[in-house]
């Protein structure tokens, strides 16, 4: 009896050990507050994994420290593909500038980069350059009289554009704000001269005249502003930063489930629609495997440890 207790028992539990993944909701933690590019790149790719993994796919924002908050708490969730975490390009910023509590590289799971896009070169209406070789002329000609504002001490836009001042040889004069907003009024006031912006955030003004796009920062231009030419061919020979995002999880995640999260994010982002809908944010679909996106995190964090050292940048 004892014996036939202990079948009985195991028969039952059979289809609950059998059961694939997902078997219950899946929360994508978004380090960021709601209503911005990453929080409306997360709510995307939530709607289609709902639908492609067949369970409920949530989004959760965790705001705070310049993402780090939102990022421990889904690097440190168990590794069972339930909590993941959706990483931006100051993910890589953040080792730099920021003391964490986790190692970014051995204590994640990279998943996939989601997208990529440029940062869109800006400049207030009267300033008298139209390219980037005459922003250079102007900052060489008036050395510190160039001002260009950031989303935040230690943001990727301030980071990206003292990498362009050291590769284009001058020295512009950085302006934080606490945001993308107050940095993009005050430039299309005259407050500040030149901003590099997210492109969505920036082409409305551009189309209405109140600003003027100088240059694009990734090494290819692209489709929603095609006349726009890029940093590298205006100049700056090998500039090239972009904005993305991506999915990883916590350390020990099961390839087996990074592969199917992996598979299920590259059929979306092979949609039509998905194109279409990226290009309205000013960016583009990405993709690729697990492998790549891991190069991608330890490069970058390589890069912007030198850019901030030899920059002196600290967060305030």
């Amino acid at each position: 009896m004892k014996m036939l207790a202990v079948l009985a028992f195991s028969f039952l539990a059979l289809p609950v050990w059998g059961q694939q993944y997902p078997s219950k909701p899946v929360r994508i933690v978004v380090p960021f507050a709601p209503g911005g590019g990453s929080d409306f790149i997360a709510r995307f790719m939530a709607q289609r994994l709902t639908e492609s993994l067949g369970s409920q796919v949530i989004v959760e924002n965790k705001p705070g420290a310049g993402g780090v908050l939102g990022i421990e708490v889904g690097v440190k969730a168990p590794a069972d593909g339930y909590t993941l975490t959706l990483i931006a390009s100051s993910y890589t910023v953040n080792p730099s500038i920021y003391k964490l509590n986790f190692d970014p590289v051995s204590d994640i799971t990279p998943i996939i980069q989601m997208s990529q896009g440029p940062l869109l070169v800006v400049a207030n209406s009267a300033l008298p350059v139209k390219t980037i070789k005459e922003l250079i002329a102007l900052a060489k000609s008036k050395p510190g009289a160039v001002n260009y504002a950031s989303s935040g001490q230690g943001s990727v836009i301030h980071l990206a554009t003292e990498l362009f001042d050291t590769m284009a040889g001058i020295r512009m004069n950085h302006i934080p704000y606490k945001g993308t907003g107050p940095a993009l009024t005050d430039t299309i006031s005259g407050q500040t001269n030149v901003f590099f912006s997210s492109t969505a955030t920036a082409m409305p003004h551009v189309k209405s005249g109140r600003l003027k796009a100088i240059a694009v920062t990734t090494a290819k231009r692209i489709p929603a502003l095609p006349e726009v030419p890029t940093i590298a061919e205006s100049g700056v020979p090998g500039y090239d930063v972009a904005l993305w995002h991506g999915l990883i999880g916590p350390k020990g995640l099961p390839r087996a489930i990074v592969d199917r999260i992996n598979s299920e994010v590259t059929k979306s982002l092979k949609l039509k629609e998905t194109a279409e809908q990226l290009q309205n944010d000013g960016v583009a679909p990405a993709g690729g495997t697990p492998e790549q996106f891991a190069a991608q995190i330890r490069t970058e964090i390589g890069i912007w440890r030198k850019v901030a050292a030899d920059a002196g940048v600290k967060a305030e």
